[in-house]
């Protein structure tokens, strides 16, 4: 052997060897541990700035994106009871009505003191005719804030449904006395009164 192989086999030995090396650092991939990933792998963005995002894609009716980013804001800020709202109510505006009260409840849990939450998901109750689960949370509004005008409206528009007009129209008046201005409680006055 010339001295050139020799060099030639002592380096490929060499490398060989630093193979070796290398491969025994390596770990077989069913030993592989994945570190979790935090909410902040999705994006870089805090929950204020996706809300405020959403909130700019909301307002151009970009409803899609809306629900994404305060879904991600959600991941990053669980159980914040005003993103829950949102989300929520972007459901309901999709006639998801079966999902949007999952989240609607879950903001009630976050803030049970909330008369806005109670009056969106009282709604939601009398569309899908659960009319004693809507009384109970336009109740409960009620008992947060007297003095909001749409709970009463909101009342009455559950009581004309449940057959109780008269009820409605002391609800519809409260509204007026609250809103002399409130049209639409005007309107429903009306039209109870022109059945009688």
């Amino acid at each position: 052997m010339s001295v050139f192989q020799l060099l030639m086999l002592g380096a490929s030995a060499f490398f060989a060897y630093k193979i070796f090396e290398h491969i025994q650092t390596l770990k077989d991939p069913q030993d592989r541990v994945e570190e979790p990933k935090d909410a902040n792998a999705f994006s870089p963005f805090d929950p204020e700035a996706l809300i405020k995002k959403a909130d700019d894609a909301f307002e151009n009716k970009e409803h899609e994106k809306a629900f994404a980013l305060l879904s991600e804001a959600n991941i990053k800020e669980p159980g914040n009871p005003d993103t829950l709202f949102k989300i929520a109510y972007i459901l309901q505006l999709q006639d998801d009505n079966e999902e949007a009260i999952k989240y609607y409840k879950e903001a009630l849990a976050a803030d049970s003191n909330n008369e806005y939450i109670h009056n969106a998901i009282a709604s939601l109750y009398r569309k899908n005719g659960e009319f004693i689960s809507a009384k109970m949370h336009l109740q409960d509004s009620i008992e947060l804030n007297n003095q909001n005008p749409i709970t009463y409206y909101n009342y009455g528009n559950l009581l004309v449904d449940m057959k109780k007009n008269e009820e409605a129209l002391r609800m519809y008046e409260k509204a007026l006395e609250i809103n002399p201005d409130f049209s639409e409680a005007k309107e429903e006055m009306e039209k109870i009164k022109k059945e009688e």
